[in-house]
């Protein structure tokens, strides 16, 4: 199911931010992008985020580490 029409952003694309270790609805519009135009989608997002991060609590993936230039 498509939350956030805006950014083209699923209730799956929550889901996985969630076992990524996403904590809160700014870290999620960082991340997807979900409630940074026209807000509909944000009461929607947030419940999807804290059902999620229950679930997502005890396999949290690790993000890639990035070289950096020296």
């Amino acid at each position: 199911m498509y939350v956030c029409i805006c950014n083209g952003v699923t209730e799956q694309d929550i889901r996985r931010a969630a076992e990524a270790g996403c904590v809160s609805l700014s870290e999620l519009t960082m991340r997807t992008g979900c409630g940074a135009c026209c807000g509909s989608c944000v009461d929607t997002a947030s419940a999807l985020l804290e059902e999620a991060r229950p679930a997502a609590a005890g396999q949290l993936v690790p993000l890639p580490l990035v070289a950096r230039a020296a």
